[in-house]
């Protein structure tokens, strides 16, 4: 009799031991998305077809309802562009001329009167598609751990944390396609939604937000798009050093819902080294940083939950005044600094300012006879050369100003 019972004990403790699902954490998503077998998720490639799979298996699990046209996915064809500046047209599927990029959306239904949409794009760069910043001479996969597997890897941590609270709002969660390519996938879900953009109340985009640095300085974007968004990420704000732009439209997926007056917030931790090379690997990413911005998101979420719908403001559009350049300095700016000049992030191999000897870290604070206060000023001076010219550009390095001679 003992040892039926003990049998039994045993039966329905590995039982219950079964039935305790993994706890799959950011960190897991990320490593899965930025695997080198998804060979870096290009649009329409097996591989982003692959983790749009994990990600809708990743939805289900969590207990979203499916919202695309076809269970969790939304399909959209088009041919790619043969000229940079001509539109991407979407199309029927049309042979080997047509590329098919997939959305994926799930949907948390609290049977509310508007929807708060909750995006991030999960393709990236194949093998070294355009956009690729990568001179080596054989093809190495570009995983984007940061670009963009970071900002889904958030966006399913807040999907699990709004399951079951805040039923002020529904809430709809869309891993974009073909935002590399130009911001298809989400251009194409704003101009064909499966929840009415007039049931829209907000959007929020996170887009590279795995890198969050010692200073944890946080860019958040969209800020002018509701008069109520500045006071709400104040009165959450106890660990980021906040840069804020209230312009709504950028380069990423939160423009297609501005562009359909949708108030917007898209979330950035700046651009690195590794921004689309095939170094861009999850090893490198801050996993705490990106917990930390996840809870700061919700509580945002927490504190609009009960304000209805929000009021849509439209914004100066900065794209507009950004001049065209014939000639490139061959640095990352650190686009995330908030004092004098334009502090250089990272230096472009056999380009002018390696060529001239200028570093990491450098602040430039004049190039020929114009200051350099901020980056639009460092872009219209930029602007002013041509191919063959030559200036000397002044830096702040360490608290000690160097001149050198750069010629484009």
């Amino acid at each position: 009799m003992k040892f039926i019972k003990l049998l039994v004990f045993l039966l329905v403790f590995v039982a219950c031991k079964k039935e305790t699902p993994k706890q799959v954490t950011i960190k897991d998503d990320v490593m899965f998305l930025s695997n080198d077998s998804l060979e870096g998720r290009q649009t329409g490639s097996e591989g982003e077809q692959k983790a749009a799979k994990y990600i809708a298996q990743r939805f289900e699990d969590l207990g979203l309802q499916p919202k695309g046209t076809n269970g969790y996915f939304q399909e959209f064809s088009f041919k790619p562009k043969t000229n940079p500046h001509q539109k991407v047209s979407y199309t029927v599927k049309d042979g080997d001329s047509t590329i098919t990029g997939t959305n994926v959306v799930g949907f948390i239904d609290n049977q509310a009167e508007h929807t708060v949409i909750i995006g991030a794009h999960y393709d990236h760069l194949g093998y070294g598609a355009e956009g690729s910043l990568y001179r080596g001479d054989t093809k190495e996969i570009h995983n984007g751990a940061d670009d963009n597997a970071s900002g889904v890897g958030v966006l399913l941590d807040l999907a699990k944390k709004l399951k079951d609270t805040n039923k002020g709002n529904n809430y709809l969660f869309i891993t974009f396609s073909g935002e590399e390519m130009g911001l298809l996938g989400s251009n194409y879900y704003a101009k064909n939604p499966t929840v009415s953009n007039d049931k829209a109340n907000y959007m929020i985009n996170m887009d590279m937000v795995g890198r969050l640095k010692a200073d944890s300085t946080l860019a958040v974007y969209g800020v002018g798009t509701s008069p109520i968004f500045k006071q709400t990420l104040k009165a959450h704000n106890q660990k980021f050093k906040l840069v804020q732009n209230e312009s709504g439209v950028g380069p990423s997926d939160h423009t297609s819902f501005y562009n359909v007056d949708v108030p917007v917030l898209h979330f950035f931790t700046g651009q690195h080294e590794d921004y689309h090379k095939p170094s861009d690997d999850f090893d490198k990413l801050n996993y705490d940083g990106m917990s930390t911005i996840s809870n700061y998101i919700f509580e945002v979420i927490t504190d609009l939950n009960d304000n209805g719908k929000l009021a849509f403001r439209k914004t100066k559009n900065e794209s507009e005044e950004t001049p065209r350049f014939k000639v490139g300095l061959g640095v990352i700016p650190d686009y995330l600094f908030d004092g004098e000049g334009m502090r250089i992030d990272g230096i472009s191999e056999d380009k002018p300012a390696q060529k001239a000897g200028l570093e990491k870290g450098d602040i430039v604070v004049k190039m020929g006879d114009s200051s350099v206060t901020d980056m639009m000023s460092y872009m219209k001076v930029l602007s002013t050369f041509k191919e063959g010219d030559k200036t000397i550009v002044v830096v702040d390095r360490n608290g000690e100003m160097v001149e050198k001679e750069i010629q484009f």
